[in-house]
């Protein structure tokens, strides 16, 4: 059940958190991630997908680790990660690693990921000692592989072995509301589907749906989603924008960016078009996977303004993907709107979605997975419209129905042994950790921190407002940028963006709370006037800003980024 999940998740092991569709994987993640941000330790979140890692509001495995486009890594790429400042902040702060939807990670990444922790943390124990919480369905979506091998699953690394995991095999189901599609997909997860639930599929052949709105289409091909697309496209009588990429960079790497991300080379749109966002953009209030409708056009600019589907107004700017040699030097760019267009998603992109309804195509499944998780987005059969079926759409990989049985047992064992801890030693395990990883146990401060959590929750619920106005409304009770990043879970980074946009839109707001010590601010204006002077044009931004670089150069390297700009602020 939840709460005993929960409580083998705060004594501090390293636990793999599974069960079947909708059974709360990523509602139990949500409920650990509050209780610690409320002991003020920050988890780090990241899944194998945008679009996976946007509903627990992370990030890619690549991006966060560094990986680039590749899955192995050897000990040179290590070495030179190593030297890297900006990673070895980064890990230095890692307390908590969650690796959502693991179904999808292949044993090679998460190899790599134990091998850098182990690096940057300079600790022999299983991910750099990281408490480590896997989470994600085997019977779901496999990685994607280039070529076909023995190992595929993330469980066989001998990683995996080593962090000596406690297993959680979530039971109670949330998502499905009738027991005719539970009961379907448990016979798939059986890997013995009766012929009563084949009919009962074959019932939903082409059925109307009782619906005041067009159902998401899921297919397995991108190729069929690209048509349906472009045929919903077609039908609206609007005039289209047409928004083609620009770039910079060698031919070669530019090709290299388009292989590895959603960008697309030109795309038309129209007001009225569905679409998704491509790309993390927390600042504006998007994420990979934001879905909403075009509402109209900038005027001057031709961009394009997107209400999405929690209500909020997006004024969507172009976005950057970039390419990095070893150096961390940016060696391609590619500049264009975030947005894809989004009637029909493929079925892999639709993994960890809830849908009220769905048409779906199953008529050309090609990986075993593909049926289960799409019949697992919908909660109950009559949200189902089924467009076609063959042989492969129902079944499940073999090897993952001969070790369910094995993962069961290490959850009855879990469950038995945490049970058998008194609530009162329970309690000491909990604080024990907490200590451990540097978080609050005093209870009044845990109370306040609740609140401000609470609060802040409710804020983003009641007014869908943009993330720098959620910052806005915790300025009051933070002291220093730190505790203010703290209290919104966000890196200092981010914050200090959300605070130069909220400067822009109120000159009077006063933000000097969060200046570094005055001898800190003069050395940073008596550079500004030192560039200024020998006006060299490599030390202007285009909009003729003087860049951080060589400020921090002048400053010789003694200032930190922040303090210089969050002083230009």
């Amino acid at each position: 059940m939840q709460n005993t999940a929960l409580n083998i998740l705060k004594t501090g092991n390293n636990v793999f958190i599974t069960g079947s569709a909708g059974t709360g994987k990523t509602y139990l993640l949500n409920k650990f991630t509050f209780y610690l941000k409320s002991r003020k330790i920050i988890p780090t979140i990241v899944a194998p997908t945008g679009i996976a890692a946007s509903h627990l509001r992370g990030q890619t495995i690549h991006s966060y680790f560094s990986l680039g486009i590749r899955s192995e890594i050897d000990d040179d790429y290590i070495d030179s990660l190593l030297e890297k400042k900006y990673l070895q902040t980064r890990f230095a702060q890692l307390k908590v690693l969650i690796i959502d939807e693991i179904s999808m990670v292949s044993p090679e990444i998460f190899s790599s990921i134990d091998k850098i922790l182990q690096a940057f943390k300079s600790n022999t124990l299983p991910f750099g000692g990281v408490q480590t919480i896997l989470s994600g369905d085997f019977f779901q979506l496999p990685p994607i592989s280039r070529t076909p091998t023995d190992k595929r699953f993330a469980w066989q690394s001998p990683s995996w072995k080593a962090l000596g995991l406690k297993t959680c095999y979530l039971q109670e189901k949330f998502r499905q509301d009738d027991n005719v599609l539970i009961s379907i997909l448990d016979e798939i997860r059986s890997g013995t589907v009766s012929s009563h639930s084949f009919d009962l599929l074959n019932a939903r052949f082409h059925k109307d749906l009782d619906t005041d709105f067009t159902p998401t289409k899921l297919y397995t091909h991108n190729m069929d989603v690209d048509r349906i697309n472009i045929q919903e496209l077609n039908k609206i009588n609007n005039p289209a924008f047409t928004f083609k990429y620009k770039s910079e960079g060698s031919a070669k790497n530019i090709e290299k960016i388009f292989k590895s991300s959603l960008v697309l080379e030109e795309i038309d749109l129209k007001i009225g078009a569905v679409v998704m966002f491509i790309k993390n953009n927390h600042d504006l209030g998007y994420v990979n996977g934001t879905t909403g409708v075009i509402v109209d056009f900038d005027k001057e600019t031709n961009l394009p303004l997107v209400k999405t589907t929690d209500g909020s107004k997006i004024k969507v700017s172009l976005e950057e993907w970039t390419m990095e040699n070893e150096n961390a030097n940016i060696v391609a760019k590619v500049s264009q709107v975030p947005l894809k267009l989004a009637w029909a998603i493929t079925i892999h992109k639709s993994q960890g979605m809830t849908l009220d309804s769905a048409e779906i195509d199953l008529s050309k499944t090609f990986e075993v997975g593909q049926g289960y998780v799409a019949l697992s987005r919908i909660k109950n059969i009559q949200g189902l419209r089924l467009m076609g079926l063959n042989d492969k759409a129902l079944l499940v990989d073999p090897l993952i129905l001969h070790i369910d049985p094995r993962i069961k047992m290490a959850s009855q064992k879990a469950s038995d042994e945490i049970s058998a801890i008194s609530e009162e030693k329970l309690n000491e395990i909990f604080e024990a950790y907490v200590l451990s990883v540097d978080g609050l146990i005093d209870t009044d401060a845990i109370q306040k921190q609740e609140t401000i959590l609470n609060a802040e929750k409710k804020f983003v619920k009641r007014s869908s407002s943009p993330t720098h106005i959620q910052t806005k409304g915790l300025i009051e009770n933070s002291a220093s940028v730190e505790e203010l990043a703290k209290n919104r879970g966000m890196s200092k980074s981010t914050i200090i963006n959300h605070l130069r946009t909220l400067k822009e839109e109120d000159k009077e707001l006063n933000i000097e709370k969060f200046l570094p010590n005055a001898s800190v601010v003069k050395s940073i204006q008596d550079a500004q006037i030192k560039i200024k002077e020998r006006n060299n044009k490599d030390d202007f931004s285009e909009d003729g800003q003087i860049r951080l670089k060589p400020i921090f150069e002048l400053l010789d390297g003694e200032v930190a980024y922040n303090d210089i700009r969050i002083s230009l602020i």
